[in-house]
């Protein structure tokens, strides 16, 4: 018997994942927002690791996750015909360069 069974260490991939935030004391949303959206690129094995680091360092961040989609990886993105530019690209390597969750961009909600 070969004491090597360990798998192989799978390979970390860069996930675009849409947070939906609600309001919580020291969040740093403007005063009249009700919450936010935010687009960000998250490194995981899986999509479903890259959501649950998400929330983690989000909640860190005292942000109060509500609900998460996923928009798949790259590849999976330019498969669907998505226009990914040169800036989104850089900040997806990033991402993984880092092992890093990277918010790239914050849209309050108002009523």
């Amino acid at each position: 018997m070969s004491g090597n069974s360990k798998k192989p260490p799978r390979q970390q991939q860069v996930f675009t994942l849409l947070v939906e935030i609600g309001r919580k004391a020291g969040d740093g949303l403007p005063d009249k927002a009700t919450g936010a959206a935010l687009v960000v690129y998250a490194s995981g094995v899986d999509e479903a690791e890259a959501v649950r680091e998400t929330v983690a360092i989000l909640k860190q961040a005292d942000t109060a996750p509500l609900d998460v989609s996923g928009y798949g990886t790259l590849e999976e993105r330019k498969a669907e015909g998505h226009e990914i530019s040169d800036e989104e690209r850089a900040l997806m390597q990033r991402a993984l360069d880092e092992n890093a969750v990277i918010v790239a961009q914050m849209t309050p909600f108002y009523d």
